[in-house]
């Protein structure tokens, strides 16, 4: 075995990219809530973008590491450690056999991602790793991770030992990071195209909707964000049959609030779909929590597509950076 869960987080699961193809079959894609943070991670340790990591959220687990390994974990501030001793986010470490990770206090942002060198060794349900806690499938058995859980690794040729520079060390941090400002600024500031349904917002509502600020409630979880703010309406009442919604889609519930569609989304919906979040802001509104609040920005559909496009450029870039990194420290 690789490591063992010694405490259990409030919910630790295994995710990926999520399991497209099977909405006709009522299946959702679930996934990492933030699919950038997944992806950064498996990539700073040299592992392709689609590789299982594991979502974390506060508090967080404590994890028996059973053999040297080189882990990432990106995403939200736990204020991670290893033997008590901090390391680095966004940084690839290699941490020493028979250490323990924990995440002592919460800094900011909602959940984080733990990746390793050469993935988890686990079987795909309908081509993807993520856990569907719904249908227990998936993931690790389809469940959180719970004391005791103990997690191979997939074979790898490394000798990263011989990366720990000092005998005594805990941990070595290897010398190449990613800067995510760009990504996560303004954290509040949530950006939208208008939906299906928008016209059909009274006056008074889209302004309404364009100018105040919406509390994410404490019910709310990886299914779906429920907003609470001061009631919208429509302009005319409208009947509508259930259609296709995603990850992102803002529905209009009867009782005039929001709900904001997230990585566990049902596969179809009918409530009125008023505006979908552009993806280069899902990793924001994923690392908002309870209490949170959200700010709708109106954004013209050309600019989101640029966004999202440079987006998964840079990570093209940083996936090459990263390899040319790691083959220089092991060769």
């Amino acid at each position: 075995m690789a490591f063992s869960i010694i405490k259990p987080g409030l919910l630790d699961t295994i995710q990926d990219l999520g399991r497209h193809g099977f909405g006709n079959m009522g299946v959702n894609p679930g996934g990492a809530m933030d699919g950038y943070a997944a992806q950064v991670a498996n990539l700073l340790v040299g592992n392709d973008k689609h590789e299982a990591v594991i979502e974390i959220h506060f508090p967080g687990p404590q994890i028996l590491f059973e053999q040297n390994t080189l882990i990432a974990i990106t995403g939200a501030d736990f204020s991670p450690t290893i033997n008590d001793e901090t390391i680095p986010r966004w940084q690839p470490v290699v941490v020493r056999k028979n250490t323990v990770l924990h995440f002592p206090s919460l800094v900011q942002g909602g959940r984080c991602y733990l990746s390793v060198h050469g993935g988890y060794c686990l079987k795909k349900w309908l081509n993807s790793y993520s856990t569907n806690l719904k249908a227990a499938a998936g993931g690790w058995d389809g469940l959180a991770l719970k004391k005791g859980d103990e997690l191979p690794f997939n074979e790898n040729t490394i000798y990263f030992a011989g990366l720990l520079k000092k005998s005594e060390s805990n941990f070595e941090t290897l010398p190449w990071r990613v800067n995510t400002d760009k990504i996560y600024q303004f954290p509040h500031e949530i950006g939208f195209i208008p939906g299906h349904e928008w016209e059909s917002l009274a006056g008074f509502s889209k302004q309404a909707f364009l100018e105040n600020n919406f509390m994410i409630h404490p019910s709310s979880d990886r299914m779906g964000y429920q907003l609470k703010g001061a009631p919208l309406t429509l302009a005319r009442p409208v009947e509508l049959v259930s259609s296709a919604v995603s990850f992102g889609t803002v529905q209009l519930l009867p009782n005039g609030q929001l709900i904001v569609l997230m990585a566990d989304h049902q596969t179809t919906g009918g409530y009125p779909r008023i505006a979908h979040v552009v993806s280069a802001h899902l990793p924001k509104l994923a690392q908002l929590r309870p209490s949170d609040t959200v700010q709708f920005k109106l954004m013209d559909l050309d600019l989101a597509e640029r966004m999202l496009v440079t987006r998964e450029k840079e990570l093209h870039i940083l996936q090459r950076s990263c390899l040319d990194h790691l083959n220089e420290m092991v060769c």
